[in-house]
């Protein structure tokens, strides 16, 4: 089965049980100083899933493209992969656990195919210290599952999973108590890392069993669900939010309870298949075939480097096909990490010429079921991969020219660790390309070139936090008190520059953070110190009338045509759009799509102050502020 088939039939599913399937999100989200990247299917949607109303209803389900540099270093086993598709559905205080198990059970076996002997699933176990009972609930749902698909499953208490890496499994376990490190979700991680007022509860997580002989006992121990070995994968989790945590530590059953489901599309394909090897499935075979061809090198052989180019090209390509550059800050300095990697992979295969043409418009075709309104930039992504990796070859080509000067230079010709850090700080020149280049060269390295390339490497991110420190502070806790009010006011901001400077300024982008607000808006001359003084001067007087700000939710023809609604995105948002009104309801100050946050009036929000207004691009001026 392939994976647009896979997908095709979930969202199908979902549709057939009453779910509205919603688009997915970019990759890169706007306004959201807390990641650089989606990272999981329920990101977007958490808003909602903390309480706040979703236009499209409460049962949503959806397909979402999501990135996780954080699995860099391990991309090359099996399974591990930087970019991958969450299949994801939703009860937000609709149904719950029983409605949800045999769901998601019913959609691996009937419309996937997938055998239900070779289905295993976790629960968690409870917690005494919190007064949180064992999710019998789930475990007796699921063995009813089980039952009614002809087995018999038997039920095992492993708590830890260092007790299951001694333990093992019995014949006849299907379903299985793990504690809160494996079987408790909430954005801290472990129950006890809830952060206080967040929904939380029990997961379930569902595995599929590739066969004993794929288990390294020696390695890893004896094999279990929750084991690191290579027997059992992970290829769907639902998340039961049943709880809150409390003022005082404790926790209280929530009265409106919401289910989160995630599913790999890539795992999920890939037990179709019976394959534990990802790269195995229609996302990614086709791109390893044409390494193959490319290099004359075998897969078998091969593996690491060549699941290394096809899961960051496929992660390049989708970040491209969004809009996002190659650079040297921020995401776009992401995507020019997972090029120059696979570049550096590809000659290690011994693909000297440039390769990005010949594999991206395979990666492209594997994504044409992808909508348009996160792909917006299909037609150039090719052409700016391309250019990003002829560049990178020259700056390899400048780089062993500088190292073979430094050698000459060295009365000794040795290459010592602070070597290594100019070629790859000044030059470009990655570390470990300069190591195996020194050995092919019979170069002679420092006896401590590691270590001092460490300690030239530590001194310069030291400088770096210096000099960024409070640019950005992650953590959800920044969409708190002073974001929101940054957010606001940049709404402020806009309205008054429209007022006073041109009623045909737009927002071109914005960046919030706890410290500051950032605007980007199209004009092609500089404001002059009169505008800067009437913008600055409007918006505290908006900000001393103490304004209201309310929202609501419209189909999105109404908000645009009628509302006369400010928007970025028109062809992205959904049918249904959430527009924020400050001031008065027929006589707005600003009127917005957006999807907050946003204090209730602007009396809260201080006194602004621009501290820069300059050129952000061609046509394009930026205003950075302050709330004193």
């Amino acid at each position: 089965m392939k994976a647009s088939e896979v997908r095709q039939k979930f969202l199908d599913f979902q549709k057939k049980r009453g779910h509205k399937v919603i688009a997915p999100a970019p990759l890169v989200l706007e306004n959201d100083p807390t990641t650089l990247f989606t990272g999981s299917g329920m990101q977007p949607l958490l808003p909602y899933l903390l309480g706040q109303p979703h236009p499209d209803g409460d049962k949503l389900a959806d397909s979402q493209p999501s990135l996780r540099l954080q699995d860099i270093e391990d991309v090359g086993d099996p399974r591990h992969t930087t970019v991958f598709e969450m299949l994801g559905n939703w009860s937000l205080g609709d149904y719950f656990k029983k409605e949800q198990i045999p769901a998601f059970f019913n959609f691996l076996t009937q419309e996937i195919g997938l055998n239900p002997e070779k289905i295993y699933v976790t629960c968690f176990i409870g917690n005494e210290k919190y007064g949180i009972p064992k999710d019998v609930e789930a475990a007796e749902i699921w063995q009813q599952v089980f039952k009614d698909a002809g087995i018999d499953a038997k039920i095992a208490e492993i708590g830890s999973a260092e007790n299951g890496d001694k333990r093992g499994i019995k014949p006849g376990e299907h379903i299985f108590f793990y504690d809160d490190k494996e079987n408790w979700w909430s954005r801290g991680g472990g129950i006890d890392s809830t952060p206080i007022g967040d929904p939380c509860g029990p997961d379930s997580e569902v595995f599929y069993d590739f066969g004993e002989d794929k288990q390294d006992v020696e390695k890893y121990g004896q094999s279990h669900p929750a084991s690191d070995g290579a027997r059992f994968m992970e290829i769907g989790n639902q998340v039961f939010m049943q709880y809150r945590r409390k003022e005082d530590g404790t926790f209280e059953e929530l009265e409106k309870k919401n289910v989160d489901f995630g599913g790999g599309l890539e795992r999920i394909t890939a037990a179709s298949i019976d394959s534990f090897d990802v790269f195995k499935i229609s996302l990614l075979k086709p791109i390893i075939d044409k390494l193959e061809e490319l290099s004359g090198k075998s897969y078998d052989n091969n593996t690491d480097e060549m699941r290394i180019i096809a899961d960051h090209l496929r992660g390049a390509y989708l970040l491209t096909a969004q809009g996002l550059a190659p650079s040297n800050k921020q995401q776009g300095y992401a995507l020019r990490r997972l090029i120059r990697r696979a570049v550096l992979k590809a000659l290690d295969l011994g693909i000297a010429q440039d390769f990005i043409p010949e594999i991206i418009p395979i990666i492209a075709k594997n994504y044409e079921d992808l909508p348009d309104s996160i792909l917006t930039n299909r037609d150039t992504a090719i052409a700016a991969l391309e250019k990003e990796e002829r560049a990178f070859r020259q700056t390899l080509n400048k780089g062993l020219k500088e190292m073979n000067k430094m050698v000459e230079q060295d009365a000794d010709g040795i290459l010592t660790g602070a070597d290594l850090f100019k070629l790859q700080d000044t030059y470009g020149f990655p570390f470990e390309v300069s190591v195996e280049e020194a050995y092919r060269q019979n170069i002679t390295l420092s006896k401590d070139y590691k270590e001092e390339f460490d300690k030239a490497l530590a001194e310069q991110r030291e400088r770096s936090k210096t000099a960024s420190k409070g640019m950005f502070k992650g953590g959800l806790e920044d969409h708190g008190e002073m974001s929101t009010k940054y957010h606001t006011a940049t709404h402020l901001t806009l309205a008054a520059l429209k007022k006073l400077v041109d009623k045909d300024i737009h927002q071109q982008g914005s960046n919030i953070t706890p410290e500051r607000m950032r605007l980007d808006f199209n004009l092609d001359r500089k404001l002059t110190p009169e505008e800067k003084q009437a913008v600055e001067d409007q918006v505290n007087e908006w900000i001393k009338q103490d304004l209201p700000v309310v929202f609501d939710t419209y189909d999105k023809a109404y908000a645009r045509d009628t509302l006369k609604a400010e928007g970025m995105f028109w062809d992205k948002y959904d049918d249904k759009v959430k527009v924020y009104t400050i001031g008065d309801f027929d006589a707005p100050t600003s009127r917005e799509i957006c999807g907050g946050p946003h204090v209730e009036h602007t009396g809260v929000l201080g006194h602004f102050k621009i501290k820069k207004e300059e050129s952000s691009s061609a046509g394009v001026r930026r205003i950075k502020a302050i709330l004193e």
